[in-house]
Parts: structure tokens; sequence; C-alpha cells
């Protein structure tokens, strides 16, 4: 099924990652990148892949950007992969040998998280749509995040991806302080019944930070990862307190303004 395949992966300064994705990806024919505006060595790095076709489109937010993408294939079928992402051995093949079936329009995969190529044992990535028929795709924006719908039957997929994001940790900072805001957003102007059980969780802005330490070491067993376990549970604690600052600081400036405006009525 290769030559029906094209992998689309957005990418913006992902040098310390590109190069273990890409592979992963030698089977491909075509591999769109869309690429907005990296200013490290992601490009030249992406030069040295024939297969590669790198479009410059500046970026606006993840769906717009990966319905952007979906535009400049031409196969039947996407493979997105992020530009951290490394496709197991197990899961290459099992790719090449799946049936073009009519019935089916995606593949879901899980997901190992790996800290500077280590694996840990659990983590809170959710599986995801990775590859799907390109005709019955839309992207849409959820929080600071994206989604994939796809119109008809998804399967999963028996092998995993790895996610290995090897990005300078002040990178990590600046992104997830952008990150939050947006996210904050999403949680707090979405119904209550139309967010998940986790996202209620975070919308209460407490009781995630209290929690996600415990939960990820403990639950999820990264206490038995060592330093990568601690290094995962300390990221998600910053994570989740940002979003919550986030939330409390909308909640607060409401009630100032609701304040002031009884003041001068």
């Amino acid at each position: 099924m290769f030559e029906q395949i094209t992998p689309l992966i957005l990418t913006y300064n992902e040098a310390p990652n590109i190069a273990r994705t890409l592979a992963r990806l030698s089977w491909a024919k075509r591999i769109v990148v869309i690429d907005s505006g990296s200013t490290d060595e992601t490009l030249i790095l992406l030069r040295g892949y024939p297969h590669v076709e790198v479009i410059h489109r500046p970026f606006t937010d993840f769906a717009a950007q990966c319905n952007f993408g979906l535009e400049q294939v031409r196969t039947p079928w996407v493979l997105s992969v992020d530009a951290d992402y490394e496709l197991s051995d197990g899961l290459v093949a099992e790719i090449g040998a799946l049936a073009d079936g009519g019935e089916v329009a995606g593949y879901q995969a899980q997901f190992i998280y790996r800290i500077y190529g280590r694996p840990l044992r659990g983590s809170l990535y959710p599986p995801r749509i990775v590859l799907y028929r390109r005709d019955k795709a839309q992207y849409h924006n959820e929080g600071h995040g994206h989604r994939v719908s796809v119109g008809g039957g998804i399967r999963p997929l028996q092998h995993v991806i790895y996610h290995d994001d090897r990005k300078p940790l002040a990178r990590w900072f600046a992104t997830q302080q952008r990150y939050a805001v947006e996210e904050a957003r999403y949680l707090a102007e979405t119904p209550a019944d139309k967010l998940s059980r986790s996202d209620g969780i975070r919308r209460m802005a407490w009781l995630a930070p209290l929690g996600i330490v415990f939960y990820t070491l403990f639950f999820k067993g990264g206490i038995l990862d060592g330093w990568p376990g601690w290094f995962y549970a300390l990221q998600r604690l910053v994570a989740e307190s940002l979003i919550a600052l986030e939330i409390v600081e909308r909640r607060l400036r409401f009630k100032s303004g609701a304040a002031k405006s009884t003041d001068t009525s």
C-alpha cells in the first residue's frame, strides 16, 4: 500500500528531530512538508532528502496548516506525521501490508513517549488517527492543538509510533506559554457537556496541577523510569499549571470587570 500513501509533516525549527522522523519514511515516493518559516537547520536537512517536497506557508493555526497540506497530496491516502514522531519497524511493515479496503477510511495508532530516546512506561499522549483517506478528512482546531475528522470507519493499528521531542527546553517553555492561552480559552468557552472528563477536570483550574505529578509518576509508572519519568512529570506539572493560571486569571478579570460595571451603574 506504500505507493498509495503520502506522508504529511508540519515543520518549524525541527532540526533536532526531523532526521529521525524521515529515516522511518524511506519507503515513501513523496513526502509533503509544510514549513512555516524555520530559521534553524531544518530546511538544510530537508534538502538532503530528494523525495521531500517543502512548501512554505506562514502559520495561522494548526488546522489551516494541515488542511492546506491535504490539498498538496496527490495520493488517496495521507500519513499524518509530526516532526518528532518515529514509526516503529513493526508499524512500517504493518502499513505496507494494509489492503485498500473500501469500508475503512482511517487507522488509529498508539504512542510510546520517549525522553531523549528512553521510552516511558506510560504517558498522557492519546491515540491518534494518523493514516486516512485524503478525500474523507478535514482538520479543525481544538484548544491549542488540532484534530482530524474522518468520514468513515476507523480501525486500530497494532504497532506503535514513538514520540520523542528533543528541541531545547527553552523552546518548550515558550511554546507552552502560548499553548496555555489557547487551551484556557478553549476550556473556558466550551460548554461543559461538550468537554471530555479530563478537560472537565482541567477546567476546574486547581485539581489537574495538584494531581498530575502523582498520576504520571504512580498511575502511569513514571517513578520506575528514573529521571526521564521525573522529567516528563515535571513538564506536565508546568504545562497544567500554566493552563490553570490562565483560567484563574480569566475569572479574575471577568469578576473585576463585573465589579467595575456595578460600581459605575
